[in-house]
């Protein structure tokens, strides 16, 4: 259902706001009608998929969905249980280009990039490792944006004790936690991040979760404005965005509006499983997901508190940020269309809007 606030933006004088695009989602290759349903119940025009697989049946199987729906754009992935494969680089630039050929739109790097992929020798590959340079070099030459998970939440670092903030998210899933684990810290990660980052300036980056630190958002945008190849998604940490002074962050958010795009982290898998955000105990459903894109869409648009959307990541209030329009246009739409293209489909006609969204 859609909020007080999209409607109210919809049914205004100057119906430029468009419908968003979802650039951090996980769809199984079963679940696309699923999905593209839901799409029309909270406003979704199109999505970037980020688990499309590298070149093979089931990559294929994304694209034609991808192209059958007219909802959908697609990253390829990288084997990276192959990256002690001495010739692992080649591999992965070849990968790119066929996948480019065949219609993909970005490459989706995991977090295990710097966690737990060994290299040749057996030792840690760090996200910085040369062995990579390759394949962000060709990302950038072939047009494919990097959308780049590293480290995880800061809290995840900490002793798993009621004093955690994420204690009710690492108690249901004890292996998330990397106290006292054998992996760099969380400001080691992002720093290899980063020098990668400055050492491909001709490729595009997304640092996905609000830079991978939305615990410190002035950090963020301090790397924001060292490199303007950096972007940054929503993904699964408005809750902690939400817990901000709302007029700094109002403002980070309207200095940098052409870099940060619109993402839930959103999962359909099969047989109804479904994530937003994070997962618990208790699962959610599909009849969860209006009121939890509607918290999205009331925290960027107004000045509300809104309670947490996922509790699991933090019971905090949310404070509104009521960003202007241009902003939210920006973040909505323009800058995804920017990077990504339109999504492919099999004819115009065959794009399915929402029936208000006909109407404007």
């Amino acid at each position: 259902m859609l909020t007080a606030a999209l409607l109210s933006v919809l049914a205004s004088a100057d119906p430029t706001l468009p419908h968003a695009v979802d650039t951090h989602v996980h769809v199984s290759p079963a679940e696309y009608d699923r999905a593209v349903a839901l799409f029309d119940t909270v406003g979704v025009d199109w999505a970037l998929n980020l688990s499309g697989g590298w070149p093979s049946p089931r990559l294929d199987r994304h694209l034609g969905e991808a192209k059958r729906t007219g909802r959908f754009a697609i990253a390829v992935n990288l084997p990276w249980r192959y990256a002690g494969h001495p010739r692992f680089t080649e591999l992965c630039v070849a990968i790119l280009e066929e996948a480019t050929r065949r219609g993909v739109r970005a490459l989706k790097i995991q977090k295990a990039l710097g966690l737990g992929v060994l290299d040749p020798e057996g030792q840690r590959l760090p996200v910085d490792s040369p062995r990579l340079d390759a394949i962000w070099r060709r990302a950038g030459e072939l047009g494919l944006p990097v959308v780049i998970h590293t480290a995880d939440p800061k809290a995840f670092w900490d002793p798993v004790t009621p004093d955690n903030e994420r204690y009710a998210e690492l108690s249901a899933h004890p292996g998330w936690s990397y106290y006292g684990e054998p992996v760099p810290s969380f400001h080691e990660l992002l720093a290899e991040l980063e020098r990668v980052i400055a050492r491909h300036p001709d490729t595009v980056f997304i640092s996905v979760h609000f830079g991978n630190h939305a615990e410190d958002p002035k950090a963020v945008a301090r790397t924001l404005d060292r490199y303007p190849n950096l972007f940054v998604d929503l993904a699964a940490r408005i809750v902690e965005l939400g817990r901000q002074k709302p007029s700094e962050l109002r403002d980070l958010f309207v200095r940098h509006r052409d870099r940060i795009l619109f993402g839930t982290d959103l999962g359909l898998w099969r047989n109804g499983g479904i994530m937003l955000g994070s997962t618990g105990e208790v699962p959610d459903s599909d009849a969860d997901v209006p009121g939890y894109f509607s918290a999205h869409q009331t925290w960027l648009e107004t000045s509300e508190t809104l309670p947490s959307p996922v509790p699991i990541q933090g019971t905090w209030p949310l404070s509104g940020l009521s960003l202007p329009r241009l902003t939210l246009r920006r973040i909505y739409r323009d800058n995804a269309e920017m990077l990504f293209g339109p999504p492919p489909s099999e004819s115009q006609a065959a794009r399915r809007y929402p029936p208000y969204f006909r109407e404007l």
